[in-house]
């Protein structure tokens, strides 16, 4: 019986997928883990860039606010940071607004958190010139 078996080779295929499963499975979850991050800094780089464009036509920060919370889908809100500078009161024609956002992401690939910070986090901003 242990002649058959050493002799049909099946125990070779076994061994090597079990050398190259978990490197399979690194590479894959690495890519998942890697698709989450970059969406939500995707996201991210699309609300800064739209609550600046909204701010320098001469909204309030109250305003800008409320933008980024209707038009994020998948952040939590909870664990977005919001900076606005400078202040509503400070803006004059021309000069540079910046909004940033920070987040932080949890990992849920196990390994990758060995790798990686978890929480993850994420930043992003954008500036533009006051027009009103």
């Amino acid at each position: 019986m242990w002649r058959r078996i050493i002799s049909s080779k099946q125990g070779q295929s076994l061994v090597e997928m079990a050398i190259i499963l978990p490197l399979l499975l690194l590479l894959v979850m690495g890519t998942i883990e890697f698709g989450r991050l970059f969406g939500s800094y995707l996201i991210m780089e699309n609300l800064t860039r739209s609550a600046t464009r909204y701010g320098v036509v001469g909204h309030t920060d109250q305003e800008i606010r409320d933008l980024i919370a209707d038009q994020n889908p998948f952040l939590r809100n909870d664990r977005l940071v919001i900076s606005i500078s400078p202040g509503e009161a400070l803006r004059n024609r021309g000069d540079p607004l910046t909004v940033s956002l920070e987040y932080t992401i949890d990992l849920v690939t196990p390994f990758m958190s060995d790798i990686l910070p978890n929480p993850f986090p994420l930043s992003a901003s954008c500036t533009m010139m006051v027009e009103q």
